[in-house]
């Protein structure tokens, strides 16, 4: 798996978009202006994702590839190692989870601004 798979991945998915909101090697997706994955284009073997605490947690335990995101709030988010023991199929549900718990949180209001466009 590659940073490119994940890009392509993230972008298809509705509401979409990325930017370098940090600076011109960290790649970030956006739903509804807010993150919900980063790649650092510096560090291709490695995808940041957002995290229920709880699965956070047991992931970390059961994953040499999943560690606790370095410079985030480490509760909430994971950075995962493309090039570990973390599967393809579970890199791409992680990414679902992480879009799923920024869409949950995003205000029923904002979510009908962007659904009229």
């Amino acid at each position: 798996m590659n940073i490119e798979l994940i890009r392509e991945y993230c972008l298809q998915k509705p509401f979409t978009n990325e930017s370098f909101p940090f600076d011109d090697s960290t790649l970030a997706f956006k739903l509804m202006g807010k993150i919900f994955a980063c790649l650092d284009l510096n560090r291709p073997n490695l995808v940041v994702l957002k995290c229920d605490p709880e699965y956070a947690l047991e992931l970390r335990q059961r994953y040499e590839g999943v560690e606790a995101a370095w410079h985030w709030n480490k509760k909430h988010w994971n950075q995962v190692y493309l090039n570990r023991d973390v599967s393809e199929t579970l890199v791409y549900s992680l990414i679902d989870h992480s879009y799923e718990l920024v869409f949950n949180k995003i205000p029923k209001r904002v979510k009908n601004e962007f659904i009229q466009f």
